[in-house]
């Protein structure tokens, strides 16, 4: 299954540029899956901070409302290209199936420039788009950042 690009939030771009701006933090970034319900709102007036999410997965059967953290997070320029990356999230499921998805949200679990847990940007799992099937109990989901990075800037 491919995922789709992903899709920057414009008020995000506003908190790139600023004094502690989002891409300086290597820690507390985390990804959240969301149902095909959740409408993205990536405009100039849409979404800028986790409350302003809808329908995401609950918690239950090894997915955690609020999402995983992202582990390795870096930063790193090569080429004149800077990429944001991680590793791989992995989610295990557990006592039940982790619900179907079809949005990822990529956020900064913290308070940056009076911005409580701003976003980065969201991807559709399947690029069709269509939702990923739920993950059955003992099986694993897995979110692996494209060779590129998560997000890349040229």
């Amino acid at each position: 299954m491919a995922s789709s690009a992903i899709t920057l939030y414009n008020k995000a771009k506003l908190n790139f540029f600023g004094a502690g701006g989002l891409l300086a933090l290597t820690t507390n970034w985390k990804l959240a899956l969301l149902t095909s319900t959740y409408t993205p709102s990536a405009g100039d007036s849409g979404h800028e901070v986790y409350g302003d999410l809808t329908n995401e997965l609950a918690t239950a059967n090894g997915y955690t409302a609020g999402g995983i953290a992202l582990t390795s997070v870096a930063l790193t320029m090569a080429s004149g290209v800077v990429k944001f990356t991680s590793a791989s999230a992995v989610w295990t499921a557990s006592g039940g199936s982790i619900p179907a998805w079809r949005y990822g949200v990529i956020y900064q679990d913290t308070t940056v420039n009076s911005k409580v847990k701003p976003l980065l940007g969201y991807f559709i799992g399947d690029n069709t788009p269509a939702d990923i099937p739920a993950t059955t109990s003992g099986n694993t989901l897995t979110f692996t950042p494209n060779a590129a990075g998560i997000l890349t800037a040229t």
